[in-house]
């Protein structure tokens, strides 16, 4: 918390302390207005009275303003830790957002904060004001009549065991809330999300089926913790009426047998103000109880917030900016296993793409192209190796100044909410970027006409995920970002599937001359896309099973002819 923040909270205490003298002041006003009308002194009577009123109304106003300032130091905590969770989530590797499932998040990010925000908003005052309360109101019958105080006490034990007893029941599934909801989160991405297969296959009903498992977990969860909880209340406005009554039957005997008709009014007095003192120490405790019901989910956010905070990123950034050499990219006898997996995507694998030159990586799915991609990016770090960007190993790397040399373009299009032009001119260096560059990289990635072809040009919206344009719509968007940041090396991650064989030729020749003096390595299913690359590497349940020329492999390598005759005719292959 930073100073303003601190500021506030200990405005908030010198605000409850003089909220609490206000509230314990009117019981002493009570007592003075009640010995006032005994005596049948009325000016004083209405002067205790007026007193009272405007000591009622200070501490109403003292208590707005403390909701107000609590209300307000919430906000500014909720959005302190919200932008911490952002911007740790933002440092995390592919490894590290694994841990935590995306539906898990925004649900930490959003449903737990606002928990902590409750809490602090509601429960800080509480938490503040009731111990100080009950104390002060303590310390003011101190030295009643015994019998007055066995009835506070024995209202106060029943009370706290019954208090006690149901949180213990509820809290563990006051715990389970947060847990529960990420279930019905991730259902209900997961439906949004995958809608249209939804329909395709005609299984609406298996995931209303998916989803009301969830609901219904929540929600009976949910009806056992009010269960638990839902006793205490009516026993604590109970307990609150059987201690006015015990007092004012103990009272009645102690007044009885008072000697004279003076004293018999003095501690008809007493038991005034003692009954209203108990009562302030009987709501304070109940007050103070009652919160316990908010903080199991309080905490349980609170534990789940600090797990993303304090989790620390596996890929932490070097210190280098630049490297040895210029636009080369090196594998050394690189392996790499994800975590948890028994066996090692990637083995042994040593190859050197040179400044200029374009390399091409394939092999059936699940070889490990993808992944060899990623080490570059440093999404994972290798297992054993080295992998060098400008013949500096990748770990030396300021992460952002190696990410700034390379253009990446993932094998899944990637599109956000805005603009064609904002997808185009993304990231580090978008500010000096001008309409020709992103004229320029639209037309390399043969997405010039159709752009022209929307309602407003460059400036049209696409939806998030982009769900308003074609598939080869928006991987040739995905490779206008990377052409536009004009990158010494361009990471192409099969990102020609989903355009047509024309687009396709196209758009490597426009690339092919575009990129004429910088590297770019290219992971690919077709042979088509690749055929023309000056080394080509074929990998086979992650091991190198040969490398070369086009030509050269259909002769050497089994595995890539197989490849290649599933796909070109007879006469190509020859």
């Amino acid at each position: 918390m930073g100073s303003r923040e601190w500021t506030l909270v200990i405005l908030a205490v010198i605000l409850i302390l003089g909220q609490v003298f206000m509230d314990l002041a009117i019981p002493d006003y009570m007592s003075r207005i009640t010995d006032a009308y005994l005596l049948e002194d009325h000016d004083t009577v209405i002067q205790y009275g007026i007193e009272m009123i405007v000591c009622a109304f200070l501490s109403l106003i003292l208590s707005l303003a403390v909701g107000f300032i609590l209300a307000n130091f919430a906000a500014r905590l909720g959005m302190k830790i919200r932008a911490a969770q952002f911007d740790r989530v933002q440092e995390f590797s592919a490894q590290d957002l694994n841990r935590f499932s995306i539906a898990s998040l925004i649900t930490r990010s959003t449903n737990d904060v606002t928990q902590i925000q409750n809490f602090v908003a509601r429960g800080l005052q509480v938490v503040i004001k009731s111990p100080i309360l009950a104390v002060w109101a303590v310390s003011k019958i101190h030295g009643s009549s015994i019998e007055w105080t066995m009835v506070v006490v024995g209202a106060l034990l029943a009370l706290v065991i019954v208090m006690v007893v149901s949180l213990r029941l509820a809290i563990p599934k006051f715990m389970n809330i947060q847990w529960l909801t990420d279930a019905v989160n991730r259902s209900t991405r997961e439906n949004l999300e995958g809608m249209r297969i939804i329909r395709a296959y005609d299984a609406e009903e298996f995931q209303e089926s998916k989803f009301k498992t969830s609901n219904d977990n929540l929600l009976e969860n949910n009806i056992k913790a009010v269960k638990y909880m839902a006793f205490t209340w009516p026993f604590a406005q109970a307990a609150m009426n059987f201690v006015t009554l015990g007092i004012y039957w103990a009272g009645a005997a102690i007044i009885f047998n008072a000697p004279t008709a003076v004293e018999q009014k003095l501690l008809f007095s007493d038991m005034i103000v003692f009954t209203s003192y108990a009562t302030m120490v009987l709501s304070s405790v109940i007050v103070f109880i009652g919160i316990f019901r908010m903080l199991p989910r309080a905490l349980v956010s609170m534990r789940r917030v600090r797990e993303v905070v304090r989790t620390e990123p596996s890929v932490i950034g070097g210190t280098e900016t630049e490297g040895t050499e210029k636009g080369t990219v090196e594998f050394r006898n690189v392996s790499f296993t994800y975590p948890g997996a028994k066996r090692p995507v990637l083995e042994d694998i040593s190859f050197r793409a040179e400044k200029g030159s374009t390399f091409a990586i394939i092999g059936s799915t699940g070889s490990g192209k993808t992944t060899a991609v990623n080490l570059i990016e440093r999404f994972y770090d290798v297992s054993s190796g080295q992998v060098l960007v400008d013949g500096r190993d990748v770990r030396e790397y300021d992460l952002a100044a190696l990410r700034r040399k390379l253009g990446y373009v993932p094998q899944s299009a990637i599109i956000f909410s805005g603009s064609v032009e904002m997808n185009v001119n993304y990231g580090y260096g978008s500010e000096s970027r001008t309409q020709d560059d992103i004229r320029r990289a639209l037309r390399v990635a043969q997405a010039e006409s159709f752009v022209e072809a929307l309602p407003e040009g460059s400036q049209s919206h696409i939806s998030q995920h982009g769900r308003n344009i074609s598939g080869g719509q928006k991987q040739r968007v995905s490779i206008a970002r990377a052409v536009c940041r004009d990158p010494e090396i361009y990471l192409l991650d099969d990102t020609f599937s989903a355009l047509d064989y024309r687009t396709d030729r196209e758009l490597r020749n426009a690339l092919k001359e575009e990129t004429a003096g910088s590297t770019v390595i290219i992971v690919a299913q077709r042979i088509g896309t690749i055929m023309d690359a000056d080394e080509i590497l074929v990998l086979d349940n992650g091991r190198e099973v040969g490398r070369g020329r086009h030509r050269d492999l259909l002769r050497t390598c089994p595995e890539y002819y197989d490849i290649a005759r599933s796909q070109l005719t007879e006469e190509e292959l020859l």
